[in-house]
């Protein structure tokens, strides 16, 4: 692909993918014809997402830190994630944070997706505390928001964006290394 096109298919990859929420086949396969690309095959690109992703997983500024901190004040760490295992696994383990984790659901690992409020109460089961106990993080209002309210949760949203805000949430979330701040507030 020429250079003169990279960022122009980086957008779309990015507009195509909407967060997370479609997976990387259906994404590819547009790209594919939109791009006009007959060197690789879906199959080629998604192989390579699949295996390469995790090589290139940063966490957000402030991530670690701020893990490192709730899980020292004494807090439970779950995590939840849609997607496909071993996928997510290797990908959050390119993080280094999962030793600060109690419980790590994946989605096609247990057969539930969020926002079915089965896998946040699976995740609350693993933790051995109760929904209303705990305050569900998450980037998407959907699945996570509206997902761990069902399941009994208080709930943080997090986006960069310091524009945008869940109506839903108990809380919004723009830079993790506030979320101890924000934690304060709702509890």
């Amino acid at each position: 692909m020429p250079v003169s096109q990279q960022q122009r298919f980086i957008q779309r990859f990015l507009e195509l993918d909407a967060n997370g929420s479609v997976w990387k086949d259906k994404v590819y396969q547009q790209l594919i014809a939109e791009f006009e690309i007959t060197q690789v095959s879906t199959q080629d690109l998604l192989d390579m997402y699949l295996h390469e992703l995790n090589r290139f997983c940063v966490a957000y500024v402030g991530v670690e830190n701020t893990i490192q901190k709730i899980a020292q004040a004494g807090y439970k760490l779950g995590l939840i994630s849609n997607g496909k295992t071993p996928f997510q696994e290797r990908n959050f383990e390119a993080l280094a944070l999962s030793q600060y984790f109690s419980s790590i659901v994946i989605s096609e690992a247990v057969g539930l997706r969020k926002p079915d409020s089965a896998i946040f109460e699976l995740a609350t089961q693993q933790l051995r505390v109760k929904p209303e106990q705990c305050i569900f993080v998450g980037d998407n209002e959907q699945a996570d928001i509206l997902g761990a309210q069902k399941a009994g949760m208080k709930t943080i949203f997090f986006n960069p964006d310091t524009h945008f805000h869940s109506k839903y949430a108990d809380a919004n979330l723009h830079h993790f290394s506030d979320l101890m701040a924000v934690l304060a507030k709702i509890i």
